[in-house]
């Protein structure tokens, strides 16, 4: 087990498989058909991310370097969490960008109920991103310290 610390964007603590992807996420055409057409286990519809394409991300401990795409990236990850098809969790090698933390901390402050709730910590630095791979558990500790086994 390996621990790694980063900066707490949105607090809590959780439990979660881990789901990988070393190029950004275009939050838009990921989750798309889940906000679109009802897909409740956020498969990711982005061709362009091969690490992700067709894969499952609500309720997995998503790893990534940073989001891309269109403004409404902030938007899109309050829709996933106001509908319950987000990630566990989303943590970031890199410093998050404003788009997607406008809308992280927008769900955290707004949105209420278990369901709804998606942990996120950035600056977790890219020996993080090199280490933790698909299937691994990642456990999210209150203070911004996260393990991966």
């Amino acid at each position: 087990m390996k621990t790694f610390t980063g900066r707490v964007v949105a607090p809590g603590e959780v439990k979660a498989e881990a789901l990988v992807s070393h190029g950004g996420l275009n939050t838009l055409a990921s989750f798309q058909k889940a906000l679109q057409f009802g897909d409740k286990m956020a498969t990711c519809g982005d061709q362009n991310n091969t690490d992700l394409y067709g894969k499952q991300m609500a309720g997995k401990a998503l790893c990534l370097p940073q989001t891309i795409g269109s403004t409404t990236g902030g938007l899109v990850l309050y829709c996933a969490c106001s509908m319950g098809r987000q990630p566990a969790c989303m943590l970031f090698s890199q410093p998050i960008d404003s788009l997607a933390g406008a809308g992280v901390i927008l769900a955290d402050v707004w949105l209420e109920g278990e369901n709804t709730h998606m942990p996120v910590i950035d600056s977790l630095g890219e020996e993080f991103l090199n280490y933790v791979k698909d299937g691994m558990t990642i456990t999210i500790k209150e203070n911004g310290v996260i393990e991966v086994a």
